[in-house]
């Protein structure tokens, strides 16, 4: 099908001619990469970290070196994997906006580090497929005029109507540059410094799957497409999810299956659920996971307004295409929370009640240009603790914040699919304030870098709010890799258990079903459910003999199996 799909992007003679490069390409890498099978890719084992490569920090240690010296002690047995963030050369936006795709920062570490990291760890690497920064050789080369790199970018006269396209930032859509032959308006989907490529070209494609394998060949075990949704781009088209964009990917995933078939590919589109799942393909021929945009502010409106219904709705309606897929859960990112994957689950209103909570709890809001040129909100940010507790409240008392965002952590952990667990979340991070005040960028409220002797002074006292966060986070992800009714792929099940209490039935999956039960209130909730007796909670291994109602304290969280 490799060669199908080049004919159907680039026509009959240009398709031909890169199906037998791309075969070389093939070939080449086929002796780097230590292939294996994809045999059962995830199970109830699995969870990733996602943090950048330089959140920690340790003297004069590289700060990848940090991160492998903190996780191989705090974190081998509670996650399977690390998800680094952009670790490469950049110029702005934190990583993604990237210099050079073949190198690791310097700043940060080098090839070395990232292989010490995956001799113990899955490694997720991102694929900034969409666009390159200003600064790379590729762009100053375009500058120049030079081949093939004069074509590897999307030139458009400023006079064309684009008013179709739909954009996920406020910035010009095209910026106008100099070159050798004079000035050029290049399409800049995110900002002036991230230039999008031209995939419409057969040689950056192939340039790209050479990037893509050499990553494979550095040990990714999983490649996240960064913003891959908006990766061709057509005039009078929404330029959003268009069916050259799949094709890409399918060829991706074929490429991978013949070279690396334990590889596995999750697609970032932060947009509508309905929108989203696309990129599962037919469950078998494009991502094997896909981010779970909705899950954070449903969550964060559920704990907000002690309401499951919003979210109960949303999850009884959650499938995948195959056993070959699965969502990939998170609650925080390096982002922030997008809302626009909740519109249409929640009502404006409801989205505007988060975006004050954020504002009154020291976060900020980022948004987006519409089509008719107004703007709206794309994303809260925010660390989800603050997003949950105000920082400021002196009053309430701290064992209803801290339940409150762990149950929080434990909807996203006993919900079908991967969890990803943002660093921040592990120690419960207050904004940071200091960081964004340097700074000016919303991002960096939740950035904080942490040096390790720092947090493990916090981390040894139990008093502090780190310790007992860390200790309650590490005791879930314990329990969740005991449940095979935890399997990412185990069967879900809504169940009614009033407004206050979000229910969950997973299984059966290897002889086990369990019933996850999260009060989402500060107040003692009474839940009858038939057939719980005889239980023990998978969290504390306490014992539930009796046949009555169960009764859960302010956000209490029982994951009971029988």
């Amino acid at each position: 099908m490799i060669r199908e799909r080049l004919r159907l992007l680039y026509g009959q003679e240009a398709g031909e001619g890169a199906a037998v490069e791309l075969g070389r390409i093939i070939e080449r890498f086929r002796g780097r990469v230590g292939s294996r099978a994809a045999g059962s890719r995830f199970d109830e084992r699995d969870a990733l970290l996602i943090t950048y490569g330089d959140t920690f920090l340790l003297g004069q240690a590289q700060p990848l070196a940090a991160l492998d010296d903190f996780a191989s002690r705090h974190l081998e047995g509670r996650v399977s994997g690390i998800h680094v963030l952009p670790f490469f050369p950049y110029s702005s936006d934190y990583g993604f906006s990237v210099v050079d795709y073949l190198r690791v920062n310097p700043e940060l570490g080098s090839w070395e580090e990232i292989g010490a990291l995956g001799s113990r760890f899955r490694l997720m690497f991102d694929f900034v497929l969409n666009h390159v920064s200003a600064e790379s050789h590729w762009f100053q080369a375009f500058l120049r005029c030079e081949p093939p790199y004069d074509e590897f970018f999307i030139v458009e006269d400023p006079a064309t109507d684009l008013s179709a396209v739909r954009r996920p930032r406020t910035s010009p859509l095209l910026t106008r540059y100099e070159t050798a032959s004079g000035p050029k308006w290049v399409w800049t989907t995110f900002s002036a410094d991230q230039v999008d490529l031209n995939y419409r070209n057969p040689r950056l494609l192939l340039r790209m799957a050479e990037v893509m394998l050499e990553y494979v060949a550095r040990g990714a075990d999983l490649l996240r497409l960064d913003a891959v949704g908006y990766l061709w781009k057509e005039v009078g088209t929404s330029c959003l999810h268009l069916p050259q964009t799949h094709e890409v990917i399918k060829l991706l995933r074929e490429v991978l299956d013949q070279v690396a078939p334990h590889v596995a590919i999750v697609t970032e589109t932060n947009v509508p659920h309905e929108e989203n799942v696309t990129y599962f393909g037919d469950g078998h021929d494009e991502a094997q996971m896909v981010y779970q945009f909705p899950l954070a502010p449903l969550v964060l409106d559920a704990l907000a307004r002690g309401d499951a219904s919003h979210l109960a709705g949303w999850a009884e309606e959650l499938t995948v295409p195959s056993e070959q897929t699965a969502f990939f859960n998170f609650l925080a990112s390096h982002d922030g929370v997008g809302v626009l994957p909740a519109k249409g689950i929640l009502s404006d209103q409801e989205i505007a009640g988060l975006v004050a909570r954020v504002r009154a709890h020291g976060g900020d809001v980022s948004y987006r240009t519409n089509p008719d040129g107004g703007e709206s909100v794309y994303e809260l940010n925010t660390t989800f603790f603050d997003a949950l507790n105000d920082p400021r409240d002196e009053v309430e008392p701290w064992f209803l914040k801290l339940n409150r965002f762990l149950c929080s952590q434990a909807i996203m952990l006993a919900l079908a699919g991967v969890p990803g667990i943002y660093v921040h979340s592990l120690f419960g991070s207050h904004n940071d304030l200091d960081g964004f005040a340097r700074s000016r960028w919303k991002r960096d409220l939740n950035h904080e870098r942490l040096a390790i002797p720092e947090v493990e002074t916090r981390l040894a006292d139990p008093a502090t709010q780190a310790a007992q966060i860390f200790s309650r986070c590490a005791r879930l992800l314990e329990a969740r890799r005991r449940q095979p009714a935890l399997h990412p792929n185990a069967p879900q099940r809504v169940l009614a258990a009033g407004r206050s209490v979000f229910c969950l039935e997973r299984g059966p999956r290897e002889g086990q079903t369990l019933v996850a039960l999260h009060n989402l209130t500060p107040e003692t909730q009474t839940v009858s459910l038939p057939g719980l007796s005889g239980c023990l909670d998978a969290i504390s291994a306490r014992s539930f003999p009796g046949e009555g109602p169960l009764r859960l304290g302010p956000y209490e969280v029982l994951w009971l199996s029988s």
